[in-house]
């Protein structure tokens, strides 16, 4: 950061109501912010939070549930592509919320619900 954002943010701070010497209070606020920052769960949250941020991801995720699928199955519910599925699958693949394997000549995937609530209790655990 440089120093004139410093001293702006500082200014700023001496304004706040609990804040008695600013120097201080700014310093506490940025090793919070380096210990956030390389907090290796936000890293893990933020690639799970951005899979789910997908609206054809998330209607996998709800048709995966209930059982594993092939692709033609999803194609035929998303009324999508093969190569946009297969993108999509990827990207839950890579998190390892859901898993592909051969079933004759298909690839099906199905939910890994273990991994989600993992996830999900992360989630919780971080920000509640």
């Amino acid at each position: 950061m440089n120093i004139e954002h410093e001293e702006e943010i500082k200014a700023k701070l001496i304004k706040c109501e609990d804040v008695e010497n600013a120097d201080q209070h700014f310093t506490q606020l940025r090793q919070l912010g380096d210990k956030l920052h390389n907090n290796n769960k936000f890293k893990v949250l933020t690639q799970f939070l951005n899979a789910l941020a997908n609206k054809k991801r998330l209607i996998i995720l709800n048709i995966l549930k209930e059982k594993d699928r092939c692709v033609c199955e999803l194609e035929a519910v998303l009324d999508e592509s093969q190569p946009s599925i297969s993108h999509h699958l990827k990207i839950l693949e890579n998190i390892g919320l859901i898993r592909g394997w051969k079933k004759g000549k298909f690839t099906h995937y199905d939910i890994i619900e273990k991994r989600i609530k993992s996830h999900l209790n992360l989630l919780n655990q971080e920000l509640l």
